[in-house]
């Protein structure tokens, strides 16, 4: 890695894959309440558990019972997750890969990593969204390229209008188009080359589910 990327465990749905175990080697790693549940599976000894432990497992509480914890009230105002990815802003954390935060049973979880990931990325530190099988990239003004396999499904949801949107190496281009809040213009696209976005104006995210 280039820069300090943290890992976050989240509840959300994980398929440990081979991509997945690649993006996170090697980084520091900051379980949420019940994210700790993908520890094993990935194989992870987290430095930091955090969170009030309403979801946490009676199993996973007793074999990481050496790692240290933050537990607070369940009243508290923000999220398990929130506090994870504060945690790990603190300890310098220059990007992050947000581990379970799609899918699971709460989707207004799902939806507050989303959102959150585009303000962090406003701040200048990036986010991966990852479930394993399935991705999230945030969009903010700006250019990206990705690496994603060609015949890779995707999708660009929008969380306002975005102004000056382009989309090049995929099935459906896109040049200066303006999407309008709730469109779905961007949904349901393919890569075929390398794929590059870049956003003129605006807030959204880049859904895609990689070929293996």
């Amino acid at each position: 890695m280039t820069m300090t990327t943290y890992t976050i465990l989240l509840g959300g749905d994980l398929v440990p894959t081979l991509r997945l175990k690649a993006q996170i080697a090697d980084t520091p790693v900051i379980a949420a309440d019940g994210g700790m549940r993908h520890a094993a599976r990935l194989g992870l000894e987290p430095l930091l558990w955090v969170g009030d432990f309403d979801s946490a497992d009676a199993q996973d509480i007793a074999a990481y019972a050496r790692v240290p914890r933050l537990v607070f009230k369940p009243g508290k105002d923000k999220t398990d997750g929130e506090i994870a990815v504060q945690e790990a802003c603190k300890r310098g954390a220059k990007r992050l890969v947000l581990c379970g935060a799609l899918g699971g049973g709460r989707t207004d979880h799902a939806l507050l990593h989303m959102t959150l990931a585009a303000v962090l990325l406003e701040k200048k530190i990036p986010v991966l969204l990852t479930g394993g099988k399935e991705e999230g990239w945030p969009l903010v003004a700006g250019s990206y390229e990705f690496d994603f396999p060609q015949g890779s499904l995707f999708s660009i949801v929008a969380f306002s209008a975005m102004e000056g949107l382009r989309i090049h190496g995929a099935r459906w281009t896109l040049d200066h188009t303006t999407l309008a809040f709730g469109s779905s213009l961007t949904l349901s696209n393919e890569v075929t080359g390398r794929l590059s976005v870049s956003l003129e104006q605006g807030r959204g995210i880049l859904l895609v589910q990689p070929v293996v």
